[in-house]
């Protein structure tokens, strides 16, 4: 049906019944969900306190997983091995209460995926957290893992303008020190154009790594000032923050200047394209070193809400942050 035909004073009642359709089927969808990892979880349990009486061990496991599927043909998943992973999943976090509603509130393949390749309780509960805020699918949970995006998040320092941390002080929260854009495929040699065209035609994966509230705008986003044109490299708005955040792309180390570029777009941005509703854009060098102390010299007087952070095309050594982020917090 053309919608343009749709009387216009009903065409608002049937987006209304539309959006009640969509939330029903999400909260089903969920309800099944949640009672399936219960289901799960109830099954670990009673393994776990068999096993732990010494009354089963792995034959007894094999013995149920051959009689459930003689008793009910139709049921799947319940072969030995998932068998004992139920009891691992129970016995993963049956002595942290306040994880327990957060296990089902996200699919059982995340859950397998978490409790399996995470190795500490804080990282599981780290992302535990973020699957259950990004809606993170199989593919990308895998993929945010193998980035090491726990370690890279909890040995983060990024500098922000004394100014970012007054209008926004959970900043922390959104944006991160170290980006990492392995899908690029890029070569040794890249130059500002191909890294932004890389993210452009990546672009799904670009916003999985800064974070699935944001909103892509435009690439070189073009400003008139006076009787001169500027671009702005990439252009976002973020939902949550309800402000728009501009990206700038160095392919060199970060130095100095490169802040009054980017005041230059912010202070552009706010006078000609952010609306009343919206609050202070914000700016994000990204470069591909930089030195902490020159970087915080630098943005300590600046007036924006601006930051910079580096990137890497490669994903880290896991096992050398994993190193370090012991050896910090030991």
């Amino acid at each position: 049906m053309n919608e343009n035909k749709i009387d216009k004073n009903h065409q608002k009642d049937f987006v209304d019944i539309l959006k009640m359709i969509k939330t029903s089927q999400h909260n089903a969808l969920q309800s099944v969900n949640t009672e399936l990892i219960n289901l799960y979880w109830n099954i670990g349990n009673y393994i776990d306190e068999k096993v732990e009486k010494s009354n089963w061990g792995q034959s007894i496991v094999i013995e149920l997983s051959e009689y459930l599927v003689e008793k009910e043909p139709t049921l799947k998943g319940f072969q030995a091995r998932n068998l004992w992973r139920m009891r691992q999943f129970y016995s993963t976090y049956k002595d942290y209460p306040k994880l327990s509603p957060l296990v089902r509130e996200i699919s059982w393949t995340n859950n397998l995926i978490i409790f399996s390749r995470c190795q500490t309780i804080e990282e599981k509960e780290f992302y535990l957290r973020k699957a259950k805020k990004e809606k993170w699918s199989k593919r990308e949970l895998d993929r945010v893992i193998s980035s090491s995006l726990f370690e890279r998040t909890m040995l983060s320092d990024i500098k922000f303008s004394p100014t970012t941390k007054k209008i926004y002080p959970d900043t922390n929260e959104y944006f991160k020190d170290d980006y990492v854009f392995e899908f690029l495929g890029l070569n040794e040699y890249y130059n500002e154009d191909e890294l932004q065209k890389g993210l452009i035609n990546n672009l799904k994966n670009f916003i999985l790594e800064i974070g699935k509230d944001f909103s892509f705008i435009g690439e070189k986003y073009r400003l008139q000032v006076g009787n001169s044109d500027f671009y702005i490299d990439l252009l976002f708005f973020h939902r949550e923050l309800q402000c728009l955040v501009a990206f700038e792309l160095k392919t060199e180390k970060f130095r100095p200047e490169h802040i009054g570029q980017l005041n230059f777009y912010l202070e552009a941005l706010d006078r000609d394209v952010k609306k009343d509703n919206e609050n202070p854009s914000i700016g994000i060098l990204l470069c591909n070193d930089k030195d902490d102390t020159v970087v915080e010299y630098a943005l300590s007087r600046s007036l924006s809400p601006a930051m910079v952070s580096q990137y890497q095309t490669k994903l880290p050594d896991r096992k050398i942050l994993q190193r370090k982020f012991k050896e910090l917090f030991d």
